[in-house]
């Protein structure tokens, strides 16, 4: 098994890989009790060697393989690779170049939504993968041989399974579906959280701008002191604290001891006097100063007649075209589509659109019926009569 620990050695296999048209990536990473996922482990393999590098070894210098990362002429094949590439964008500053997910890949070649590696693996090669080592703290040292073959499996059996579903989308025409989702991993700001938008990730519908205001400035502290500290948002404040914070807006010791989800005694902390530094200057601000809050459509209810037709319809293409139907549209996709025929949507846009968001839209203008067959949903146009 070829382990790296030396930076020689590392450049030697890096000159090798970009002979490759393509390598397959994996990582294993430490994140449990911090914010930014610490590296322990890298998994690399090309099409004739695999090697597992160190980051941890002593003198390392990982430079060479960022230079990989960066090439251009050199296809970056990851499975969800996501929170890989966040690691990379935190230790360089930059997206790798040319990148291949294959569990995006995946989703649009009928393999479903989000299909495990392990799965995927099997259904593509027929081979098991052991996981009892899933669990591993990569961080300590040193690692067993078990470990280190785990380890591996994640990069050498996905250089099949790429080349399987490369072969797949040729053959079906599909490439194009993944240009939306390629691109937004290629984006920077996928992978960086600004302050200021980390209201954005919580899930909750409030009826008042100063609750607004409060929520955003409370995410916005949060998440700052998290990255600064690197320790886990949840470890400063939970999600419902940050929300019924911003609900409540307490100013006293007293009033915080009352709150249900804030933890006791908070308030005295020197967080929680941050906190009622930020709420004080939240409830000093004029009307005009606060965000407004959406408010609901008037149109029709998403859970009724045509929210259920839209869903009948998302089906039966999914089903025509192989794949799980989230790949098309999500639920809020189709809550949205029910509002509004020009929503801001994956549903209405490129492929999407092609074979689902056009037939929705004339679904709900009356242009397109759905009629039962025992083969299944069929489509029926419905062309006006001219008088």
């Amino acid at each position: 098994m070829n382990i790296i620990t030396k930076t020689d050695a590392l450049a030697a296999f890096c000159i090798e890989a970009q002979k490759s048209p393509f390598v397959t990536v994996d990582t294993e990473f430490h994140r449990e009790t911090t914010y930014w996922p610490h590296l322990c482990l890298i998994q690399v393999a090309h099409d004739t060697d695999a090697a597992i590098i160190d980051p941890m070894a002593d003198g390392i210098d990982l430079e060479p393989f960022f230079g990989l990362l960066s090439d251009p002429g050199t296809l970056k094949v990851f499975h969800a690779a996501r929170q890989d590439i966040e690691i990379f964008v935190k230790l360089t500053g930059e997206v790798p170049v040319s990148i291949f997910d294959t569990q995006m890949a995946a989703s649009v070649c009928g393999y479903g939504d989000s299909v495990a590696y392990d799965k995927l693996v099997a259904a593509i090669t027929g081979d098991t993968i052991d996981k009892s080592s899933r669990f591993t703290d990569w961080r300590r040292r040193p690692l067993s041989d078990k470990q280190l073959t785990y380890a591996l499996a994640d990069v050498t059996h996905l250089r099949d399974v790429y080349l399987t579903l490369e072969e797949q989308l040729q053959k079906n025409g599909r490439h194009h579906w993944l240009e939306a989702d390629v691109d937004q991993l290629n984006e920077i700001s996928t992978y960086l959280v600004a302050p200021e938008d980390a209201w954005k990730r919580l899930k909750v519908r409030l009826n008042r701008g100063i609750e607004l205001a409060a929520l955003k400035e409370l995410a916005a502290w949060r998440e700052a002191k998290a990255q600064n500290d690197d320790v886990p948002r949840g470890r400063i404040l939970k999600d419902d604290a940050l929300i019924e914070l911003a609900m409540q807006r307490p100013l006293s010791d007293q009033q915080f001891d009352r709150l249900r989800a804030v933890p006791k005694g908070f308030g005295r902390s020197p967080a929680g006097r941050e906190v009622i530094t930020i709420l004080n200057e939240v409830n000093q601000r004029g009307k005009s100063e606060l965000p407004k809050v959406e408010r609901h459509k008037p149109g029709p209810s998403p859970k009724g007649a045509i929210g259920d037709l839209l869903r009948v319809l998302l089906k039966a293409v999914a089903d025509k075209h192989g794949v799980a139907p989230r790949i098309i549209a999500s639920s809020d996709d189709l809550n949205q589509l029910v509002l509004e025929d020009e929503a801001d949507i994956p549903a209405l846009k490129g492929w999407r659109r092609e074979i689902f968001g056009e037939k929705a839209l004339a679904l709900k203008e009356g242009k397109l019926a759905l009629a039962a067959t025992p083969k299944g949903v069929r489509e029926i146009e419905i062309r006006s009569s001219d008088n």
